[in-house]
Parts: structure tokens; sequence; C-alpha cells
């Protein structure tokens, strides 16, 4: 089974709960930028768009 989630969405919710934690680490700042770029879609959004779907695959095969 595929489960297919939108990016926005994902780190929408990472941000969401990072600011009701009250999370100032490098990882909240991480999720946050990404979420912005991804709700942005700023003209850098080739590479980092590849760099994430890259990670994405390299999880994904890590259970096959």
């Amino acid at each position: 089974m595929t489960l297919t989630i939108s990016a926005v969405l994902l780190f929408g919710a990472a941000s969401a709960f990072a600011i009701k934690t009250k999370s100032a680490g490098g990882f909240a700042a991480t999720v946050l930028f990404l979420f912005g770029f991804f709700a942005a879609g700023t003209g850098a959004y080739e590479p980092i768009h590849n760099l994430v779907q890259a990670a994405a695959d390299s999880l994904g095969q890590l259970g096959n």
C-alpha cells in the first residue's frame, strides 16, 4: 500500500507542532524553512524539491 501526502501539508503540520511545543532547535528551524519554501514556491524550488525527493526515496528504500 502506498500513502501519498502533500509536502506542504506534512511540513505545515510539523511547523504547527514545533510552534505549539515551543521548539527552538535546529530541527524546528529546518521544518519551518521547508514549510515556508514549499508554500511559497520560489525559484529555488527545483533543487530543494529534488533534495527532499531524494531523501524520501532513500527512506522508502530502507524498508525494502
